[in-house]
């Protein structure tokens, strides 16, 4: 199952040159660029471990691609995604936020439904179980 999160997440995987544009896109508009991943993708956890610091000034996009390749190599097996922190006034959050690796065995959810007081629905979205690969 593909996880669906961030910009461009029903296009096909991004290449590394459309990754890139991306990035300089970033860049050109002034904005923090970060690498993050994290081996628990489930939609609330908006706590991913932080490759480095973010990348603040730069002016080329080959900067922020060399540390993801760095970051590939390491956490080749997780997922990994890149961010565009927007710091001008007024704004001051991510404007922009994409995966860029995905582990070979993709995290699956499921959503639980639970009826409560009064006629009222709660949904839960949990992690299925990994199935067992065959040897």
């Amino acid at each position: 199952m593909k996880l669906t999160q961030g910009c461009f997440s029903f296009l096909p995987d991004l290449t590394d040159d459309q990754i890139s544009r991306q990035v300089q896109y970033c860049l050109a508009n002034g904005w923090a660029v970060n690498i993050e991943f994290t081996d628990d993708p489930h939609p609330r956890n908006t706590y991913w471990e932080m490759w480095g610091l973010p990348m603040f000034d730069l002016q080329d996009a080959a900067g922020v691609m060399m540390e993801l390749a760095e970051c590939r190599r390491v956490y080749g097996d997780k997922y990994i995604r890149i961010s565009g922190f927007d710091s001008s006034h007024g704004w001051e959050s991510v404007r922009i936020s994409f995966i860029v690796n995905r582990p070979p065995q993709e995290a699956e959810f499921e959503l639980i439904r639970q009826e409560v007081g009064s006629r009222a629905i709660r949904y839960t979205t949990v992690r299925k179980a990994s199935a067992p690969t065959a040897p």
